[in-house]
């Protein structure tokens, strides 16, 4: 039986972990260029290692190769003079596909959808601007926190008690109050308009099924982290399966047409 103590365990590092991370992709978000550029593809190259890692426990050399091919290509999307994502990410999702590996079609699924988010982050600043970013992120966390604290405080029904146990419909739900509160927020401050309170509940549904998709890849290879990096969260991607799913979402439907944030 869980008591209340166990229910709240990992609160202290999770929110102290947590504020690290605001704090430091806050500075990085305002200073863009190198530096920002060196941290989206420290964290993306450690997303890729830590998914080589866990699908083929055995090969340590080829994660760690496969996670510099990912750092390479990205540096090389972004730099001066720049090089074609189309030419570049290819290669890194088929070094995870060809590899020996568990789960190698998964895998390389979400290889490609961590490549394509940290190119994203580049595009959405570059051409939407900083509070389009801020908007991204900004539902993510509230998606992650509303579902955190709805979901400990009200439990109920299992979203998807299969793939992820922990879980519920009232932190699923919580989360797009959140997302929509987030949209509505930047609508009031004139940086969105109102089909933004709309976007965000399913830019949040997307991060979620990224949560989904990483337990699953992490119930079928039997971890329950994917490494130990950050204190109170695990891995990295455990902290941004989400921001990764909604990210590939973001960018497709920026691709599409303008998104209504940023103006």
């Amino acid at each position: 039986m869980t008591t209340p103590s166990d229910r709240w365990a990992d609160l202290r590092p999770r929110v102290l972990s947590a504020i690290a991370m605001v704090a430091l992709g806050a500075v990085e978000i305002w200073l863009g260029g190198l530096s920002f550029l060196l941290l989206v593809t420290l964290a993306t190259a450690l997303m890729i290692w830590e998914l080589t890692t866990i699908t083929a426990p055995k090969s340590p050399k080829i994660s760690l190769a496969i996670a510099v091919l990912a750092a390479l290509s990205l540096i090389a999307d972004e730099g001066w003079p720049s090089m074609s994502a189309f030419l570049l990410f290819p290669w890194v999702i088929l070094a995870v596909a060809v590899t020996p590996r568990l789960y190698a079609l998964p895998s390389a699924a979400i290889a490609a959808a961590i490549m394509i988010s940290g190119h994203g982050l580049f595009v959405l600043r570059d051409e939407a601007g900083t509070p389009a970013i801020l908007w991204l992120l900004g539902v993510v966390i509230a998606s992650d926190v509303m579902g955190y604290f709805a979901g400990r405080i009200l439990g109920g029904p299992k979203f998807w008690p299969a793939i992820s146990p922990k879980k519920t419909w009232s932190g699923t739900v919580a989360g797009w109050i959140g997302a929509a509160l987030v949209g509505l927020g930047f609508v009031l401050m004139g940086h969105g308009t109102w089909p933004l309170v709309l976007l965000s509940p399913l830019i949040a549904f997307a991060g979620q099924m990224g949560d989904v998709g990483e337990s699953w890849i992490k119930r079928r290879t039997g971890v329950k982290d994917s490494s130990q990096l950050i204190p109170g969260h695990g891995g990295l991607m455990d902290r941004f399966d989400a921001l990764t799913a909604a990210m590939v979402i973001v960018l497709i439907l920026q691709y599409l047409s303008a998104l209504p944030v940023g103006v």
